[in-house]
């Protein structure tokens, strides 16, 4: 009798979708505090936290068609010899890489109350359809994306800005 067991595939496959999970979680990673990241923004204050969003480049390979000898044509119109091409390959950068940082807020202020929040702002605004139940999940994060991005942040990462136009966070006085 050979020593597999049938739960070993079962283990593996269960741990491969928890650190798929793991790895799907990608937006708490992005918030930082100003204090503890080397490249925060310039002028950052030390105790706020922000979060970075990086838009890749596009490239594009242009192929191009170069005369390199044009056609020879006799007076009667007939071509004597055709016209000779040469192909070129090149990268063209369509966009380039964008580096957005901006405020929001700490790690400790996304409370599953704050989350629900959230989800009911959004969901008064037409971004969310769903229940307002505390889970930051990929709703919730495509419903921030969209509404964020008419204020120029492509993240699904909630801006202090947003957060405060949804009424969710206070808006400093200044003196």
């Amino acid at each position: 009798m050979s020593g597999y067991s049938s739960r070993g595939p079962i283990a593996f496959l269960l741990a491969a979708a928890v650190l798929a999970a793991c790895q799907m979680d990608t937006s708490e990673s992005e918030i930082l505090r100003a204090a503890e990241t080397p490249g925060a923004p310039p002028g950052a204050d030390p105790n706020a936290c922000y979060a970075r969003h990086v838009t890749p480049a596009i490239i594009e390979t242009v192929t191009e068609q170069v005369l390199v000898q044009p056609p020879q044509i006799d007076a009667s119109g007939a071509v004597i010899y055709p016209a000779v091409y040469r192909t070129e390959t090149r990268q063209e950068i369509v966009r380039e890489r964008k580096e957005l940082w901006f405020e929001t807020l700490c790690r400790e202020d996304w409370t599953p109350e704050f989350i629900a929040s959230v989800q009911r702002a959004l969901a008064a605004r037409g971004y969310y359809q769903g229940q307002a139940h505390g889970r930051m999940d990929h709703a919730t994060r495509r419903a921030i994306r969209a509404f964020q991005v008419e204020q120029s942040v492509d993240s699904e990462v909630l801006s202090l800005a947003a957060a405060r136009q949804l009424g969710l966070k206070e808006v400093a006085r200044e003196e």
